[in-house]
């Protein structure tokens, strides 16, 4: 993955993933191993958990721990109401940096 992505992507990540989660909930491996199926193979597992605790900690996700058959129990986030809220606010925002950026691909200013 080249530079550029790696810094755009840490302004986006938190969106992403809370992207994924409003699909179904899931866990910090699922999480990593969509990303990773989906093109973002240089994605770090410990960035993603380090995500997971700061948007816990947001209150934008509720936690379940589920017992696993191969350890401890995994916790299984989902995204909640302000969760919601705040994925939607990213989308309004990513729709308006898109639509700007790409004005300015296309000529104007």
């Amino acid at each position: 993955m080249s530079k550029q992505v790696t810094e755009m992507l840490k302004g986006t990540l938190e969106g992403i993933v809370l992207a994924i989660l409003s699909g179904r909930p899931a866990y910090g491996y699922e999480i990593t191993a969509w990303l990773r199926d989906q093109g973002f193979s240089d994605i770090a597992e410990g960035t993603i958990y380090a995500l997971l605790v700061r948007i816990e900690k947001r209150g934008f996700v509720d936690v379940e721990k589920v017992p696993s058959e191969k350890g401890p129990p995994r916790k299984v986030y989902s995204l909640n109401a302000q969760g919601r809220e705040y994925l939607d606010e990213f989308w309004r925002t990513w729709s308006f940096l898109t639509e700007r950026l790409e004005q300015l691909r296309e000529g104007g200013g």
